[in-house]
């Protein structure tokens, strides 16, 4: 199995003579899944183009440089394609096991996959068998939008009516209903957190905002929804997208039209953003050829804008409607975002802790405990 001869380019009688042998033979290093070599293929094989172009390569190699296809010595006997005939089986040998290898992996995969299958049909049909229990006990709750973009808590209702209604120290009113009902508790506290003026809100009879978003003359329309805003351009008509030059930042908003010359005219929009968008997330079409639509996401999913650029005519947050949305329809995150917003909404309505400030009471607590030496009975603990 010692019988390959690796040559150098053009080899003397004396090199010929110390030539050094490339054992065929098994050895203690493992070559199966040896990846030292994995660079170098990769550039043959990408300079090659192809499978047979790279084993060509390799066959070239050994019959250019070696005595490879003369096979081991003695093996001729008498037959002068003996030698390439071991040289074959050699070949052979080595492409058979790795097939085994290749074969027995896919096998070990495919039962891996048929296994994760056969798990995932069986959980599915767990939760199908107890979908219906869970539905019959569960009550959904159902979440309303407060005016100002805040989020209405449910709670069942107790055995008096004067504990349907229940007013918080931040003006926010609770409403509780018996289960099985839809519930929902709306906010009236203003944007600066203090108690609204009744007056006012009779003399204020205009209707809602269309799309809860408004319009600024003679420049754009826009909507909004929790997550995002939709700004509407008209165009002149026939307008292509290298007629604009559309420039969105985090914090600003530039959109332009092109003259014949290629050269901008005054922006019709040039002016900071009210809040903070995700850039990577906003985009903008041109529809119809006559009209640029801008959609920007929101940086805070959790709140509503009362203008798109500052300075531009502000609407009045109080007439926004919002979507009812069920606890359900969130994904986890903002699932569990709203159910602290709740959570901390039912303790102020209760004169209770916060979430939060049940944390800092609990460590405050613990370093007591702690620190049995120390006196706060004098402490103040903001």
């Amino acid at each position: 199995s010692h019988w390959v001869h690796l040559y150098p380019h053009n080899p003397t009688k004396v090199q010929k003579k110390e030539i050094r042998n490339i054992t065929m033979a098994p050895t203690t290093t493992n070559y199966l899944d040896d990846d030292r070599f994995d660079g170098l293929y990769l550039n043959i094989a990408n300079q090659t183009q192809g499978i047979e172009p790279l084993l060509d390569t390799v066959f070239s190699f050994l019959r250019r440089k070696s005595d490879f296809f003369a096979g081991p010595t003695g093996s001729s006997n008498g037959k002068d394609d003996a030698g390439t005939e071991a040289a074959i089986a050699k070949v052979n040998e080595v492409l058979k096991k790795h097939a085994d290898i290749y074969l027995r992996d896919k096998r070990r995969k495919e039962e891996v996959e048929l296994e994760k299958k056969k798990k995932k049909e069986k959980q599915l049909r767990r939760n199908e068998e107890e979908a219906p229990k869970k539905k019959a006990g569960q009550e959904e709750d159902v979440i309303e939008l407060g005016e100002d973009g805040g989020f209405d808590i449910s709670n069942n209702r107790s055995s008096t009516e004067n504990d349907k209604n229940a007013k918080s120290s931040d003006g926010t009113t609770v409403t509780r209903r018996s289960a099985g009902e839809s519930s929902s508790v709306k906010s009236t506290a203003d944007e600066a957190g203090g108690e609204q003026d009744n007056a006012e809100e009779e003399e204020d009879d205009s209707p809602p905002p269309l799309g809860n978003g408004g319009t600024v003359p003679g420049k754009y329309t826009w909507t909004q929804t929790l997550a995002e805003l939709s700004v509407t351009i008209p165009l002149p008509p026939n307008t292509r997208a290298k007629d604009l030059k559309v420039v969105m930042s985090k914090k600003h908003l530039k959109v332009s039209l092109k003259n014949n010359d290629h050269h901008e005219n005054a922006p019709q929009i040039d002016a900071p953003l009210t809040k903070p968008i995700i850039l990577d997330d906003s985009f903008w079409t041109i529809e119809d050829s006559s009209r640029l639509v801008l959609t920007l996401q929101k940086s805070n999913q959790m709140e509503w804008w009362d203008a798109v650029c500052e300075g531009d005519p502000t609407i009045n947050l109080q007439k926004i409607v919002p979507e009812n949305s069920n606890l359900s329809d969130l994904d986890g995150e903002t699932r569990q975002t709203v159910e602290k917003m709740m959570y901390d909404q039912r303790q102020k309505a209760l004169g209770l802790p916060t979430a939060e400030e049940q944390k800092k009471f609990d460590i405050l607590e613990k370093f007591k405990a702690a620190h049995p030496e120390m006196d706060f009975s004098n402490a103040k603990i903001s």
